[in-house]
């Protein structure tokens, strides 16, 4: 599901909102996270999962086409763990 998707399932359900509301709704929280994650800050949305930035240290990589040695710099990079009621809403565990 992409964020349009989304938007577009949200006015759907909830047809006393404007279009426009939940499209701005939808950006801020997305944008609250990003915020969030740059600062190095962890967000949890309780029942659904946690997102975090993990470090990845610098390396010796390979040019895959050449083979040669090349250097990767450390960063960061984001990272999801699943909330346990999620994983058993996937797993058919709980209601849909």
């Amino acid at each position: 599901m992409i964020k349009s998707e989304l938007v577009a399932r949200l006015t759907a359900r909830y047809p006393h909102l404007y279009h426009r509301d939940v499209e701005r709704i939808v950006s801020t929280m997305l944008d609250e996270i990003t915020k969030a994650l740059a600062e190095g800050n962890r967000v949890e949305l309780r029942g659904f999962g946690a997102f975090s930035v993990k470090q990845r240290p610098s390396r010796m990589g390979r040019n895959p086409r050449t083979g040669e040695p090349v250097a990767v710099e450390q960063k960061r990079a984001p990272f999801f763990r699943t909330g346990k009621e999620l994983r058993e809403r996937l797993n058919g565990k709980g209601p849909v």
